[in-house]
Formats: C-alpha cells, structure tokens, sequence
C-alpha cells in the first residue's frame, strides 16, 4: 500500500518534489503517537512539525507562497499520504519482538502474492524486463541490503546518534542523483524548502536527546 501510493505521488510529481515531502514522515510519526499510542508530544515536535512543514509548503508551490497554487494537488496529496502509511506501520511494529531482518523478509513474504493480485485485477500481470529490473532495484536497495546494512550500523557503533546523523545527509545526496541520473533541474524552492524539512528533524532528534 505505502508503495502504491508512493509511486502513485511519483508519477505526478518531479522526484525533487515527491522525494523531500516523503521525508516528513518521522514528524508524521511523532504527532499520530499521540492518539495511538498515548504519548506526550513535547514542545520540540510541535516546533519541529511547523518548520518541517513550512519547507512541505515552498517545495509544492515552487516558492510561490503567495499565491499558495501547488503544482499537483493530488500529487502532494499521495506523498503526504505515503507518510501517514509508513508511520503507522512503525507505530503497529511497536510491539515487535521478531528479528527485524526475519520481519523484513516476512513482510516480503507476503507482500509478493498480494502485489501480484493487484497487478492482475488492474494493469494485467505482464511482465517486462525493465519491470522486474525496476522491482528487483526497489526490494534489493530500497528496502533489503539497505534495511540490513543500516541495522548493522547501529548494532556496532559504539554511538547510535552519530549513526542516526547520517540520515540527513540522504535527502541533498538524492538531489544530486536526481539531477544527473533524471536530468532534472533543480529549482531554488526545492533547496529552501529541503532545507527546513531538515532543520524540523533534525529539531526533533535533539528534542528527544534532551528528553
């Protein structure tokens, strides 16, 4: 479902859109903690929450703030969505005690058989080669050797904060894959605005540091 929608914001959105907005899903997860799983936002998230978003708003109106006319209503609509999905899938997994590597390839397990209905009761299940090299890419290094290796990070660092740190380096390394790899043009909004997404996680992690 959260790929679904993901890829759904994909085919509407420049990546350089799409891409930044899904990175608002930690502050998505800190404010649906609160009426799923009882907890107290502090005042930090909410700081986070607003800056966070503030970039979510230059990016999908290309800077245009006064005007508010976003590129792709829809389309902003679905990578916003995609955040709530895979916050609540996080929240859901709190109680997992598997581990994570044998979750992982549960999740795959089943995700396969009830992909391949959706693909049948939709488009058809015809399969190309640039199709399966395009799944194959998303499963290997979205979500498996990336998922392991990370997991392998923090069991053997000996500080799990600066690990963590190195996620804010994700979103400005895609920009530039973005750029030579898609050939799209970046434009000056999508910088402000990753910036501040940043800024409001990065607001958030050292809220929790303190707390």
């Amino acid at each position: 479902l959260y790929y679904l929608v993901l890829f759904g914001a994909y085919d509407r959105l420049p990546a350089q859109e799409a891409q930044p907005l899904n990175y608002t899903w930690a502050i998505t997860l800190a404010l649906l903690s609160v009426p799923l799983l009882k907890q107290r936002i502090a005042r930090s998230d909410f700081v986070a929450a607003f800056i966070a978003y503030a970039g979510v708003v230059v990016i999908s109106t290309h800077g245009d703030l006064l005007a508010m006319r976003f590129s792709d209503p829809l389309g902003v609509g679905l990578a916003l969505g995609s955040t709530v999905i895979w916050a609540l899938y996080w929240i859901f997994n709190t109680r997992e005690t598997r581990d994570p590597v044998v979750s992982l390839f549960l999740n795959f397990c089943f995700g396969l058989p009830m992909i391949a209905l959706w693909c049948a009761a939709t488009d058809g299940f015809t399969l190309t080669l640039p199709g399966a090299l395009g799944a194959v890419y998303v499963g290997v290094f979205e979500m498996g050797i990336t998922f392991v290796t990370w997991i392998m990070a923090l069991k053997y660092s000996e500080n799990t904060a600066k690990v963590g740190n190195l996620i804010f380096l994700s979103p400005f390394l895609s920009l530039v894959f973005i750029h030579f790899l898609l050939n799209e043009e970046i434009l000056p909004a999508t910088y402000v605005g990753l910036v501040l997404i940043v800024a409001g996680l990065i607001v958030q992690a050292r809220g929790k540091r303190a707390k």
